[in-house]
Order: C-alpha cells, then structure tokens, then sequence
C-alpha cells in the first residue's frame, strides 16, 4: 500500500523501543515522505551538552545522563509536525513516558531480540551500554533490559512489531489515531 505523502501531523510523533529496533531509519524515511521535521533525541542531547553520548556517560554516570535527556526532551518545544526518535532508554526514566503521551503519539517499534542483537553487535563501541559484550551476552543483556522497559514501552498508542518496517506501515499504524 502506498500512502500519500505530506501528510501534516496535529501532534509530535515520539518513536520508542531499544536501541536498534530502528526508530532513527524509520523516523527519516517518515519525515522524507510526509515533509515532517526529523529529529534524533540523542543528537539535541549532545548538541546541547558539546560532549558524546559516551562522554556525558563517563563524566555523569546513566543517571546523570538520563537527567540531560529528559531536559532537552521535556524543554523541547516541538512543532506538531515533528517526528522525535528517542533514546531507548527514554521513555523508563523520570515521567518522560507520561509526557510524551500527554504531548504527542508514541510509537514503540518491537523487532525480536536477536534481530536487536544482530543489529547491536557491530555498534557495541560507541553504546556505553553494550561495550564489550559478545553476543551471547548482548542477547542476554537486551532480554534483561527488555522485561524492565517493556512496562514503559507498552504504554505507547502505537505497536509496532516485525523487522523491515518502513514508513508506510508507521503510517498505516498512525492513521487510527486521526492523523
């Protein structure tokens, strides 16, 4: 199904899921197709603090990192045709999934974990998180970490599941929510 394109959105869309499952290629190909804004969480955090994502890990530990996210999500004055690819993290920490939800659509793409892990394995450098793990050890780490996020994921209005998802099944998925 091919569906028209400049496709104005009345909120923000948020893209949610583990880092991997591909909210940033997904996001771009939406944004090229509707003339929506693109725009990566994690860029605007880095942009706003001059220092890398494993930089800002080093200096401030997860928690302070979270802390500048949820900052720059929640200071974030978003046009309502905006598409935001978060961090996967996210929407786990402070209220950031409650307010993505008051101030726009939330869409949680769900590939399984060995499609992440697949994905994962050769960006293993630049994510503090999954530095170093082999691959076994990435499958274990992204199951643990997807029964704690899960909780917060599954409180988006949008699920999304499968590999290879492309910008017409995003908005096949968001033409229930009216827009």
């Amino acid at each position: 199904m091919d569906l028209p394109t400049n496709q104005a959105f009345s909120k923000p869309i948020y893209l949610i899921g583990f880092m991997g499952c591909g909210k940033s290629k997904l996001g771009k190909a939406l944004a090229v197709k509707t003339g929506a804004n693109f725009l990566d969480l994690d860029d605007l955090v880095v942009a706003q603090n001059q220092m890398t994502i494993p930089e800002l890990f080093a200096a401030f530990g997860e928690n302070g990192f979270r802390e500048r996210e949820k900052k720059t999500l929640q200071d974030g004055a978003f046009s309502p045709n905006s598409i935001i690819a978060t961090g996967g993290g996210a929407p786990c920490f402070f209220d950031n999934m409650e307010w993505m939800n008051s101030n726009g659509i939330t869409v949680f793409i769900d590939p399984p974990v060995k499609v992440l892990a697949d994905r994962l394995i050769n960006a293993r450098v630049e994510r503090p998180l999954i530095k170093g793990k082999s691959h076994e050890e990435l499958i274990e780490f992204i199951t643990q970490k997807l029964n704690e996020r899960r909780p917060f994921y599954q409180q988006a209005q949008v699920l999304l599941k499968g590999v290879d998802l492309n910008a017409d099944d995003v908005l096949q998925a968001l033409n229930p929510c009216g827009n």
